[in-house]
């Protein structure tokens, strides 16, 4: 598990990015595979979901999970929330003390968020398709709708895959100037090869939204060294599937 420097100055909260390492799944998903969408064993799955939980806080609700979908969208959770199914979203939004909310990943960042004012916390999944569609920038106008002040605002950018093992194609390229001329500075060519640093764009994204406080966890998912389950990495070996990281915060 590994902890943000800025998040870990707080009492509030518990947190961790979790790399594969410390579950109970074989083969292609050892061994913290925690991805219920994944094709591994669902029983492997919830041993290792509760591993985590245990890891968190052994008082904690079960962990809050979505059915991720590679959107803009978000779930609030108040005392009101009321829900069996699992929200199709990728952020999620509390102020409920134990209850531990998490996203998966698998190259994608995961944002960790922290008002220590207003006692208020957020999980993002952004892949690009996220950040660009506006995930980030909703979700911290919502907590400031509900009382945030950014300044307050502590952003964690997660373990993600580097910009040197992110190769895209260049009608990606053009779909992003056409949004902002100045994206071209998230784009590499090495090699006659064109890069894309997720990681990168996703901060600025933070920044636009008015937060400054922002710790960038510089780790590549994709580097097999790392301990992190990579979607591109699994695609590169031919594997049939790939199990998925956890990123997760919870207020006292």
């Amino acid at each position: 598990m590994i902890k943000s420097k800025k998040l870990s100055q707080y009492k509030a909260i518990k947190h961790g990015f979790f790399n594969s390492i410390g579950g109970v799944s074989k083969n292609i998903y050892k061994s913290l595979n925690c991805g219920p969408g994944s094709s591994d064993n669902s029983a492997n799955v919830k041993k290792n979901l509760n591993i985590v939980k245990n890891k968190i806080s052994k008082k904690s609700k079960n962990i809050f999970l979505l059915n991720q979908i590679h959107s803009n969208k978000f779930v609030f959770i108040d005392k009101k929330y009321k829900s069996k199914i699992k929200p199709k979203a990728d952020a999620i939004i509390t102020d409920q003390v134990y209850l531990p909310i998490a996203v998966l990943t698998a190259d994608c960042v995961p944002i960790l968020i922290f008002d220590n004012q207003r006692k208020m916390i957020a999980a993002i999944h952004s892949g690009w398709k996220g950040a660009f569609k506006g995930i980030i920038s909703k979700v911290i106008k919502f907590m400031v709708k509900r009382g945030s002040k950014t300044k307050n605002i502590t952003a964690v950018i997660g373990p993600s895959i580097s910009v040197k093992n992110y190769e895209v194609q260049k009608d990606f390229y053009q779909k992003f100037i056409r949004k902002d001329k100045t994206n071209h500075k998230f784009f590499k060519i090495s090699k006659e090869k064109l890069y894309f640093n997720l990681s990168g764009y996703v901060k600025s994204l933070i920044l636009k939204s008015g937060v400054k406080k922002i710790e960038k966890i510089n780790i590549d998912t994709f580097d097999a060294k790392n301990k992190f389950f990579s979607a591109r990495r699994s695609k590169s070996l031919n594997h049939a599937d790939y199990g998925r990281n956890i990123s997760i915060i919870m207020l006292n």
